[in-house]
């Protein structure tokens, strides 16, 4: 069976979002890791591969660029306005998912 590509399904995987999410400001490979270690207290950490391949998929599909005018060596990206609008449409949905949840496990305490 055929992994689905979730970005076609315009949702992000965790990974997608936090790179997105990071990327409101240009970085880096490294920095990226780094800022989404420290925004999550740690609680999130992306090993390099996994960031390099999510990366391009991310850039594939347009969702961020290469930031202008870099000077440096290491590929700086930046989110794109298409990546901005994808990731505010995945924190609604994942808003979502949470009342959900929550709705649905106070009416389960409340029916005890």
């Amino acid at each position: 069976m055929a992994r689905r590509n979730s970005l076609n399904e315009r949702e992000l995987t965790d990974t997608s979002f936090f790179i997105l999410l990071s990327l409101t400001e240009p970085k880096h490979g490294y920095l990226i890791m780094q800022e989404i270690e420290k925004m999550t207290e740690g609680a999130v950490s992306i090993g390099p591969a996994s960031l390099y391949t999510t990366i391009r998929k991310l850039s594939e599909a347009g969702l961020i660029r290469p930031a202008p005018g870099t000077e440096t060596k290491k590929k700086t990206y930046l989110i794109t306005t298409e990546g901005k609008n994808l990731l505010n449409e995945d924190i609604v949905r994942r808003e979502q998912i949470v009342r959900t949840a929550k709705d649905y496990l106070s009416e389960r305490e409340n029916a005890e």
